[in-house]
């Protein structure tokens, strides 16, 4: 019987997790404080993750990415790309604003 809490997250959600600890150089607390999960949680995330890659299988009980998922990704990535871009974008100007304003 597991957890009630076993299927809180999605695939995507966890793959993205472990993507953002690989790549941003930050620890596992850092980023699971960032992204309000337990450390704990997203700790043995990685660490699954990196045994699945060290053996060069796929975690227990997952199927590994179909074509189409692979397709998928770099598209997702884009998107997600561009829209982090127009959010600075805003934030730019947001604090331009805020910064005259504050010289007023």
């Amino acid at each position: 019987m597991g957890s009630k809490y076993t299927n809180r997250y999605s695939d995507e959600y966890k793959r993205d997790a472990i993507e953002l600890v690989r790549s941003s150089g930050r620890t596992v607390t850092e980023v699971a404080r960032e992204l309000g999960i337990s450390s704990e949680s997203l700790r043995g995330w990685v660490k699954k993750a990196r045994a699945a890659q060290d053996t060069g299988s796929v975690p227990a009980g997952r199927g590994g990415p179909s074509a189409a998922d692979r397709d998928e990704e770099p598209k997702r990535l884009r998107k997600l790309t561009a829209e982090q871009a127009k959010t600075i974008e805003i934030l730019k100007k947001a604090t331009a604003f805020f910064a005259k304003e504050s010289d007023r």
